[in-house]
C-alpha cells in the first residue's frame, strides 16, 4: 500500500478505540536501528488490560531502521503497524501520522531510545485509564539528558505556562498517555507546523501526571540539536498563540511612550535654554532602540505570515510512503504454536 499522504493512510485505519484494542504504543522511530527491536520485545512482553498493538513511524531516517522495523511487523508476538514517511519531517509530524494509525482505546506515545522504561507504560496506561483522565504526562525526578538540553526543556515548559491554556507547572513529555477520544480530536489538525501538547491543551483540561524513571540513552546521541529545539519552540510559540504579536504590540506601545516623554523633554530644554542641544547621543539611542523593536515586530510578523503561505500552498504535514501491519502471529512458527 503507497498511498500519497498521511490522510490517505489514515483512512485505512478506523477511528481511534474502534477496533477493541486496549492500548496503543506510538513510537517515531529516527536513527533508532540499533534500539528499536530491543523495546519491541520489551512492550511485547507487557500484558496491558484489553491488549496490545505498536505502531512505528520511520521518519525518514537514515540509517537502516526501515529493514528493522520490517522484519519486526514479521516476527513480533503483538499486532505491529509500521508506517514509513518519505522523508524527515520531525517527531511531532510523526507523532501525529501515528495517532491516525492508532487504533487502541488509549495511546501512549514515546520515543526509541530506551530513555523511558518499558516497564513504566502499563503504570502510566492504569494512571491514565482507571483515574479516568483524559491525558496523563509523565515527569522525571532526575532528567538524564546534557545539561543544554535540561535547560532547554525547562526554558520551553516555562514559556508554555504563559503561551498555553495548561495547568501551571505541568512538565510536557513526549512520553503521554491519551484516551482515543483526545487522540481523534488531535489527529483533525492538518497545519504543516503541528505541536502535540498544543493541540491536546486546546481539547481537553482533564490532565494528571506520575512520576517515572527515565535511563540515559541506550545508544548514540539525541537527534534533537540546538537547532532542532528552536524550531519546537517557533510551533509552540506560533502555531497556537498569538501572544508573540501582542508582545510585539506591547512593545511598540511601550517604544511610543518612551518616545513621547523624549520628545516632551526635548521641547521643554529647547523652551528653557538659549542653547541648541547636539542631541547625538540621545538621537542615536533612540534610533537605534526603535529600529531594534521594528526589526522584532517585523520578524515576528514575517513569521506568521511564512506560516500561513505554507500552509495555504498546502505544505504537507507528512507524506507516507508504505504502511505495513502485522498480526502478530510470526511467520517463523507454526500453527500449533501461533494458536
Amino acid at each position: 500500500m503507497t498511498p500519497p499522504d498521511v490522510y490517505a493512510a489514515a483512512t485505512t485505519s478506523g477511528p481511534a478505540g474502534a477496533s477493541g484494542v486496549g492500548l496503543s504504543v506510538v513510537v517515531p522511530v529516527y536513527r533508532g536501528a540499533a534500539t528499536v527491536g530491543t523495546l519491541v520485545e520489551a512492550l511485547q512482553a507487557l500484558r496491558p488490560e484489553g491488549g496490545l498493538e505498536i505502531v512505528l513511524v520511520n521518519d525518514g531516517s537514515p540509517d537502516n531502521s526501515a529493514e528493522v522495523c520490517r522484519a519486526l511487523v514479521r516476527t513480533a508476538l503483538v499486532p505491529i503497524v509500521y508506517v514509513e514517511h518519505t522523508r524527515n519531517y520531525g517527531e511531532h509530524n510523526a507523532v501525529m501520522t501515528g495517532l491516525r494509525l492508532a487504533s487502541g482505546r488509549f495511546v501512549i506515545t514515546m520515543d526509541d531510545d530506551l530513555q523511558n522504561p518499558p516497564e513504566e507504560v502499563v503504570k502510566l496506561y492504569d494512571h491514565a485509564r482507571l483515574g479516568g483522565w483524559d491525558v496523563v504526562y509523565t515527569r522525571y525526578a532526575i532528567k538524564q539528558h546534557a545539561a543544554w538540553r535540561n535547560i532547554g526543556s525547562r526554558f520551553a515548559n516555562k514559556v508554555a505556562d504563559w503561551l498555553l491554556d495548561k495547568p501551571a507547572g505541568l512538565y510536557l513529555s513526549s512520553f503521554r498517555c491519551m484516551a482515543a477520544s483526545v487522540v481523534a480530536n488531535v489527529a483533525l489538525y492538518r497545519g504543516p507546523y503541528p505541536y502535540v501538547d498544543g493541540l491536546i491543551m486546546q481539547v481537553t483540561q482533564r490532565i494528571d501526571s506520575i512520576e517515572v524513571r527515565h535511563f540515559p540513552r541506550a545508544e548514540g546521541r539525541s537527534n534533537y540539536t540546538l537547532r532542532r529545539l528552536v524550531l519546537l519552540w517557533l510551533n509552540l510559540a506560533t502555531s497556537f498563540s498569538l501572544a508573540p504579536l501582542r508582545l510585539a504590540i506591547l512593545a511598540g506601545l511601550v517604544m511610543a511612550m518612551l518616545g513621547a516623554a523624549g520628545a516632551v523633554a526635548t521641547i521643554v530644554e529647547a523652551l528653557s535654554s538659549d542653547r541648541i542641544p547636539s542631541g547625538w547621543a540621545s538621537t542615536m539611542t533612540a534610533i537605534l532602540l526603535v529600529g531594534g523593536v521594528q526589526s522584532m515586530v517585523l520578524g515576528v510578523l514575517g513569521e506568521y505570515v511564512g506560516r500561513t503561505f505554507l500552509s495555504a500552498n498546502g505544505k504537507p504535514q507528512g507524506s507516507v510512503r508504505l504502511v505495513e501491519r502485522g498480526t502478530g502471529r510470526p511467520a517463523e512458527i507454526g500453527l500449533e504454536d501461533a494458536a
